[in-house]
């Protein structure tokens, strides 16, 4: 016998968040990030997204949100693995950190 996992699905949860309240889908991840306990280092040049960045003390999410969007983490990678990033691989210079 197979297992299966479900996986919420990512748009309707986020969806729903950002439908009710009028922040972007940055600032919910930043106020995540927070509310977690967690470091958040958004990047950004323009600076109406870097004060909107800094906008997310006027709200917080729901312990049911908390826990939706713990749960979007599957374990999975999304990108290479960072050793896996070279040269070769994509024929131009990589710059150390």
């Amino acid at each position: 016998m197979t297992e299966t996992t479900t996986t919420p699905d990512r748009t309707a949860l986020t969806g729903k968040i950002l439908s009710q309240a009028a922040f972007t889908a940055a600032q919910v991840m930043i106020r995540w990030h927070l509310q977690e306990g967690r470091s958040a280092i958004p990047k950004s040049v323009r600076p109406e997204r870097i004060a909107e960045n800094f906008d997310v003390f006027d709200f917080e999410l729901t312990t049911a949100e908390l826990q939706g969007l713990d749960a979007l983490d599957t374990g999975v990678r999304g990108g290479p693995e960072p050793d896996d990033v070279t040269l070769e691989a994509y024929g131009r210079p990589i710059p150390e950190a």
